[in-house]
């Protein structure tokens, strides 16, 4: 008798987990590299999605082969995605890109009317070596952040002291006290 009661009560529980996969609302799609060779793999590139009205990010990292898979932020209406954008972030790597490329809007996906699929409208796509022809804009961007040397008095070599910087303190220039 009890044989019976745990065939339903199991048949149950897997209609429900079978009910909440085909609910969510999943992005698949790649990224593309311009200047990359065929072999080289993309694994671990950072892709943001946000879409409007909706406070929470889902974030996903990229296969091998360029390609992720991520699920729409909760509060995304179930009819369709509001006004959901997927955005290029970043890698293990630097990554160049142009806004343009960087980020995309999601779109309901054409290979299959019946699930939730979205993909992305125009393609995620990056360099790795800097693209643009001057160099020196390139080595610019690199060099944006100074150097983080302290500065050191000179003391003689006589004196067999440590650098200055170990004895004299950090202190930044605080302005507006009242």
């Amino acid at each position: 008798m009890a044989f019976p009661k745990l065939i339903t009560a199991l048949l149950l529980v897997l209609a429900f987990a079978r009910f909440e996969l085909s609910t969510s609302q999943v992005v698949k799609a790649k990224v593309s590299c311009l200047d990359c060779k065929h072999n080289d793999a993309f694994s671990g590139i950072k892709v943001l999605v946000k879409c409007d009205g909706v406070k929470k990010l889902a974030m996903a990292d990229t296969e091998y082969d360029g390609s992720f898979e991520v699920e729409l932020p909760s509060g995304t209406s179930r009819t369709s995605p509001l006004n959901c954008h997927a955005k290029l972030l970043g890698g293990p790597t630097q990554l160049y890109a142009t806004r343009k490329n960087m980020i995309t809007k999601i779109i309901k996906s054409s290979d299959d009317e019946k699930t939730n699929s979205y993909t992305i409208s125009t393609p995620l796509s990056f360099s790795t070596s800097c693209p643009t022809a001057d160099d020196a804009k390139c080595r610019a961007m690199m060099n944006k952040f100074g150097s983080s040397k302290n500065v050191d008095l000179p003391l003689p070599r006589e004196w067999g002291l440590a650098p200055s910087s170990y004895y004299i303190p950090f202190i930044p220039i605080i302005i507006g006290i009242p």
